[in-house]
């Protein structure tokens, strides 16, 4: 193991020291001693990570941050050209407006023949990217479009570094087969392609680089007929051991071959997965977290405004050898680029005195700590991203309603609690769907749905402190759009992916266990994506109590949750039905209730032409349920039924098109602007949250 190697260097040193000491009988400290009688070692090699992940915001804030943003990175390389690397630990795009701006034919100059995405890999190509893990947005577009983005061809030079994952076989999928690489080769050879692991070389030493994203994937994106280890896995945290032992080998093929400085690009969702690898996995140095966009930095580190540190950077484990294991991460959307300058001693140990916080941390994309490294946006990342933002211009000037509010999409909102963004949206798609059918009384989406805020975040000239944060409504914009103002754009970005609108039927005690799901995972400092913001009905829980546990089959009755205390349905026509009291369901189980849900949260449910997947989205429990006759807007109704035809930016049927028509219904201007301002958890009405305030609803 390195261990023993590392203690057979200390050696000599140690017993250099002795001998000294003996000879003179001095208290003299000796070069390289920390003055405490210690010896101090110099590092063997020295490695500069530099380090990003989750460009997944989908609108606007990552184009507004990459110009800084490269100029960090071009600074840093130019300080130690011979000893840095540039990874990615996942979701460099999401589907969502940047993503579609690169197929318009403003990009071809960049990409050559446009097509989705292409635009943000040329950025990354752009910025020198050396390997990135695959996560789950990447995949978003299933297989086929994502192999479509990354691999060359005649017209299109595809991404200039491999995506990497251990836990993944590609080669068990059609579209990406062909792209599919054993592993342990040069990164620069296997560009383009997707492997377990890669290689880089850098000041002569040979880093490698180990991929791997969470075994959730098939419940959260398209992953096709991409095999998954290890699989039907709901909780990854649950299944920490299956999970290190699937990446493990692919560690064991790097040491094996002598090298032994390794990287492990993580994108796991919560970053407590990441910590638990940390104390499993042998062999593996550092490891760069992805997917919960959570912002490790030092206390001397300038923040932008409003943010805050999660925890340290770098948090320190040790592996079960006990070496030192380093965990990074940095928030997305090029908000900030992290750097850890770390030192090896001759058997690839890292010495944790070499790390320093005045060079260590998250390095913020704005201008005045650009300036202070001297850093100039790279030029061929800022032509990619001019011709984005002059694409997204033009649809940043039309109102489709006005809010004199700010809508808050935050995520670290949408996924923990009520937030008025949420409502707005469930309650558009509640409207939308009772335009086709009457009979749906209730509304359900889940939180991970909504990609972004709609408004302002003002810090106070001064003020360093988050909770000093000014939230204010959309300003007006040069492109016409009016102050407040909810633009196509603003729309696009909330809510990236347009899942369709679909109905379904639940009887009380199935309704009662999908609502159990959806506050199965929420726990301190989780964002799961499938907390729920809902319409038409509301409800109480106790996070301490039992969650849910199981899959995604419906347990109507004998749910295995407990944590839903009270749930209340609100009748169109007036009145209410209480599903839950006390914890217990409530009248017949059987009587039903029409729900307006995203399709992708019910396609595992057949639709009319009998299709279904294998996996409902977010894990959501829809299959088995008894009877219910999934209609979706866009396949099932003419849309002159539903659609008021106000825009039509956003084809018919879907999550963009009902907000927009709900906006322009009902709050179409200032003297109708929607006014509904974010409240704290204590305020929270529709879902009420008992660690933060009384049940009121008990008894209603």
């Amino acid at each position: 193991m390195r261990a023993d190697r590392r203690f057979l260097s200390l050696f000599p040193i140690v017993a250099l020291a002795t001998a000294t000491a003996a000879c003179d009988g001095l208290n003299n400290t000796l070069p390289g001693d920390d003055g405490g009688g210690n010896p101090v070692i110099e590092p063997d090699f020295e490695l500069q990570l530099l380090h990003f992940a989750d460009v997944d915001g989908g609108g606007t804030a990552a184009l507004a941050n990459v110009d800084a943003f490269s100029a960090l990175v071009d600074a840093f390389r130019a300080q130690r050209p011979d000893s840095t690397v540039l990874l990615s630990s996942g979701d460099n795009y999401i589907p969502g407006p940047i993503y579609q701006a690169s197929a318009e034919d403003a990009l071809a100059n960049a990409v050559g023949v446009p097509g989705v995405g292409r635009g943000e890999v040329a950025i990354l190509n752009a910025l020198g990217l050396q390997a990135s893990a695959v996560g789950n947005h990447d995949l978003d577009g299933g297989p086929g479009e994502f192999a479509g983005i990354i691999g060359a061809d005649d017209a299109w030079s595809g991404a200039a570094f491999p995506y990497l994952s251990s836990n993944l076989d590609f080669g068990a999928d059609d579209s990406t087969s062909d792209l599919a690489n054993p592993g342990g080769s040069d990164a620069a050879d296997i560009a383009g392609e997707l492997a377990p692991s890669a290689v880089l070389t850098v000041g002569g030493e040979r880093i490698g680089v180990v991929g791997a994203v969470t075994p959730t994937l098939p419940s959260i994106t398209s992953t096709g007929s991409i095999g998954v280890a290890p699989d039907d896995v709901s909780d990854a945290l649950e299944a920490i051991d299956a999970l290190a032992a699937a990446i493990q080998p692919a560690v064991d093929a790097l040491s094996g071959d002598g090298i032994d400085k390794i990287i492990v690009l993580a994108h796991m969702q919560q970053i407590a997965v990441e910590q638990a690898l940390a104390t499993r996995l042998e062999n593996v140095d550092i490891i760069v977290a992805g997917g919960s966009n959570t912002l490790l930095a030092d206390a001397n580190d300038d923040l932008r405004p409003g943010d805050s540190a999660a925890d340290d950077y770098p948090l320190v484990y040790r592996s079960p050898s006990d070496e030192p294991v380093l965990l990074v991460n940095v928030d997305g959307d090029y908000k900030y680029l992290g750097r850890l300058i770390v030192g090896f001693d001759e058997s690839g140990v890292i010495l944790e005195d070499t790390l320093d916080p005045a060079d260590n941390g998250a390095w913020a994309a704005i201008d005045s700590v650009v300036d202070s490294v001297q850093g100039a946006p790279i030029g061929d990342v800022v032509d990619v991203a001019d011709a984005l933002r002059g694409v997204l211009g033009d649809k940043d000037g039309v109102a489709t309603g006005i809010t004199e509010v700010f809508l808050d999409g935050r995520r670290g909102s949408v996924r923990t609690e009520e937030t008025n963004l949420g409502n707005l949206t469930a309650d558009a798609n509640l409207w939308y769907a009772r335009r086709a059918d009457e009979d749906v009384v209730i509304s359900l989406k889940n939180g991970g749905g909504i990609r972004a805020a709609i408004g302002t975040v003002t810090q106070p000239a001064g003020s360093n402190d988050p909770d000093d944060v000014v939230l204010g409504p959309p300003d007006a914009n040069d492109f016409g759009k009016p102050a407040g103002g909810v633009s196509q754009l603003d729309i696009e970005t909330a809510l990236a992916f347009n899942n369709g609108v679909a109905m379904v039927t639940l009887t009380a005690a199935e309704l009662r266990d999908v609502m159990e799901h959806a506050v199965s995972a929420f726990a301190p400092g989780v964002t799961a994506g499938q907390f729920p913001q809902i319409g038409g009905m509301a409800f109480s829980f106790d996070p301490g109590a039992t969650a849910r546990s199981g899959g995604d089959t419906n347990q109507g009755a004998a749910t295995t949750g407990e944590r839903i205390r009270t749930l209340v349905v609100t009748q169109p026509g007036g009145g209410t039905d209480t599903v839950v009291a006390g914890g217990a369901l409530q009248g017949n189980p059987s009587r039903t209730f029409r729900m307006a849900v995203l399709n992708f949260l019910v396609g595992c449910v057949p639709d009319s032409g009998g299709e279904a997947s294998d996996d409902c989205g977010d894990g959501y429990p829809f299959k088995g349920l008894s009877n219910p006759q999934r209609a979706d807007l866009d396949a099932d109704f003419d849309a002159a039924e539903y659609d008021a035809g106000a825009f039509d930016f956003s084809p018919s049927g879907g999550e963009q098109d009902a907000l927009a028509e709900y906006l322009a219904a009902f709050h179409a201007d200032a003297g109708s602007a929607f006014d509904a301002a974010e409240q704290a958890p204590a305020d929270d009405a529709r879902i009420q949250n008992l660690d933060a305030r009384e049940d009121g609803l008990a008894g209603g």
